[in-house]
């Protein structure tokens, strides 16, 4: 039986060793549907509920494996809906390649049913790399170049496949001018900088007396070096969101997360330091970064484009992490004077008292850093644990102590609301021996959260280990956006746009054939939370939080603190202002509260 093109690419992305496709199906692919169905021993179809969320399933593989995440959806409204998923990748840089259908070569240009420009409209997230294919010849280069793009370049590209190209025969290039042959595979190279420009780094960071590291996503292969170098430099260590698995929250000078939703120590160090030492992170906001010119920088980036993008840097070092810390570390002297590390250690210590004190403090029901409190040293080994965007996210940056050997991700640059629970999917697909925690607003929830249980109770006998724990944060409220209103618009709680219609969580993950766990009261949060670490199936905790808590930044500025009194002053005096005052006290007097 002759192969089809469709065949021929499920046959090349096997080649690749890529192992599943997310996706969902449509007449623009059906002729990958059913070379799916004839497929043998080639990557898997995983059907999502939605095709945004297999974009999300698509970025998180590659973020959790390391390896390009694929994904495939019909033409015209299904390619429109990856657009969020991809762009999540993009803006992570995230090897990922979509695959979208077309409407037949013949009718593109009549205003076809479904017809849409789908090369001007992914021109943007996968500009690196998107192609339509035209002919049977082209589409073996066409898969090896997006294959290779996105992973070398750390990028998304497109393949664009009209639906009566996938039915047609398959057939190599001719051997004629104008064909062009391709191959599979990729290498990385080793990118380390100049020696001049290591010695040249080493010098600034010998220097330094106070020396403030930040970690992103790019040092996450990088553990033991960026350990070894700040025992070196007496440094301490801050994480960026993305970076949060680089370095366990036991070390007593990793400050831990940083900007809005960071911790007083990260915001203290970058305030003190002489000497920033950035090692692959995009972290955006400067303005928790030291002043410029207080602080002479080094930063590697596997990215040229990324050096000195945040902070003036005196030595940008272009490399791979390990590779670039490993050269360097023989040039680092070990620093005697220990004091500046000594003093964060003191910092960090008393950062754990205040956020102790600040879970402590009443609410009604359930303290949201209570939960996050409690759960934290339950957590198994080896979890895997992704967030949503929202009011969580400051939890679990915050409160949550992650462990050597775990792994933890979230929607970075782009902060989307929605990827936590395909996440979560993709991660057991990829590892399903390891447990799999995922943490969800309420609005997330509603928004595709519940769509992927469906999946969830579909796959979980698959998993080795069906830990697959879910749990919301039940508040009735999109609370992140809540605060920035009182916070950074000075208005009120708009309760049309903010509430959250009344919803059992628990009951619904019962209907799909999963265990629901129910806590509304804080005397029952620890039996909950143990209760859904010990059960033999996929489990959605329904947590009722108060929304009055607030995501406190470690730094209070005068304008933050008029614009929420202003949101006071037109109307909006609830319990959120005592909460509030109870927060700052616990913060200054721990336990006075």
């Amino acid at each position: 039986m002759a192969q089809s093109v469709a065949d021929f690419v499920l046959q090349r992305l096997g080649a690749w060793n890529v192992p599943r496709v997310f996706g969902y199906p449509g007449d623009g692919i059906n002729g990958f549907m059913g070379a799916f169905e004839r497929a043998k021993g080639g990557p898997r179809f995983l059907q999502a509920r939605h095709e945004e969320l297999a974009a999300f399933m698509a970025c998180a593989h590659a973020k959790f494996t390391g390896d390009v995440g694929v994904c495939m959806a019909t033409s015209g409204p299904g390619a429109i809906h990856l657009l969020n998923g991809l762009y999540d990748a993009q803006m992570d840089h995230q090897p990922v390649v979509a695959i979208v259908g077309q409407q037949a070569r013949n009718a593109l240009g009549s205003d076809y049913q479904q017809e849409v420009d789908l090369h001007t409209l992914f021109k943007d997230v996968a500009h690196h790399y998107c192609e339509v294919c035209t002919t049977p010849a082209q589409a073996r280069q066409l898969v090896d170049r997006a294959l290779r793009i996105a992973i070398a370049e750390r990028t998304v590209t497109c393949l664009i496949f009209p639906n009566d190209v996938q039915e047609l025969t398959y057939e190599d290039p001719p051997r004629a001018h104008g064909s062009v042959f391709t191959g599979v595979g990729y290498t990385a190279p080793r990118v380390v900088p100049e020696r001049a420009q290591l010695e040249r780094a080493a010098d600034i960071l010998n220097a330094g007396e106070k020396v403030a590291m930040l970690v992103g996503a790019g040092a996450l292969r990088a553990s033991r070096e960026v350990r070894q170098v700040a025992e070196l430099l007496g440094a301490g260590v801050a994480k960026a969101l993305l970076g949060k698995a680089v370095l366990p929250d036991d070390v007593p000078w990793v400050t831990g997360a940083i900007g809005l939703l960071g911790t007083r120590p990260s915001y203290e160090m970058m305030k003190h330091c002489d000497t920033l030492f950035l090692i692959g992170t995009s972290f955006p906001y400067a303005e928790w970064l030291p002043e410029p010119g207080q602080a002479r920088a080094v930063q590697i980036d596997i990215k040229p484009r990324m050096l000195s993008a945040r902070y003036p840097v005196d030595e940008p070092l272009q490399g791979d992490a390990t590779e670039t810390l490993q050269a360097l570390i023989p040039l680092l002297q070990r620093k005697d004077d220990r004091s500046f590390q000594e003093w964060v250690e003191r910092e960090v210590r008393q950062w754990w008292k205040v956020l102790e004190a600040r879970a402590d403090e009443p609410a009604d029901p359930i303290n949201p850093q209570y939960l996050f409190r409690q759960l934290s040293p339950r957590l198994p080994d080896r979890a895997i644990l992704t967030a949503d965007s929202g009011s969580g996210t400051n939890w679990w940056a915050r409160d949550l102590r992650i462990r050597d050997g775990m792994m933890a991700s979230l929607s970075g640059n782009l902060a989307t609301m929605g990827p936590a629970m395909p996440y979560g999917l993709a991660a057991k697909h990829a590892y399903p021996d390891r447990p799999v925690i995922a943490f969800v607003g309420d609005g997330a929830m509603q928004m595709n959260g519940n769509n992927v249980l469906i999946n969830v109770a579909r796959d979980w006998h698959e998993w080795d280990d069906p830990r697959f724990v879910v749990v919301v944060l039940n508040n009735r409220d999109l609370n992140q956006v809540t605060w920035e209103q009182r916070v950074m618009a000075g208005d009120p709680r708009f309760q049309t746009s903010q509430d959250v219609p009344a919803f059992s969580y628990a009951r619904y993950a019962e209907l799909v054939g999963l265990e629901g766990i129910e806590i509304k009261r804080k005397e029952d949060v620890v039996s909950g939370l143990e209760e859904a670490l010990r059960a033999r199936r996929p489990v959605v905790v329904d947590a009722w939080t108060d929304p009055a808590i607030a995501p406190l930044p470690p730094h209070i500025s005068v304008e933050q603190a008029r614009e929420y009194l202003t949101s006071m002053l037109k109307g909006d005096v609830g319990s959120h202002v005592k909460r509030s005052f109870q927060q700052v006290v616990a913060s200054i007097l721990p336990g006075k509260g």
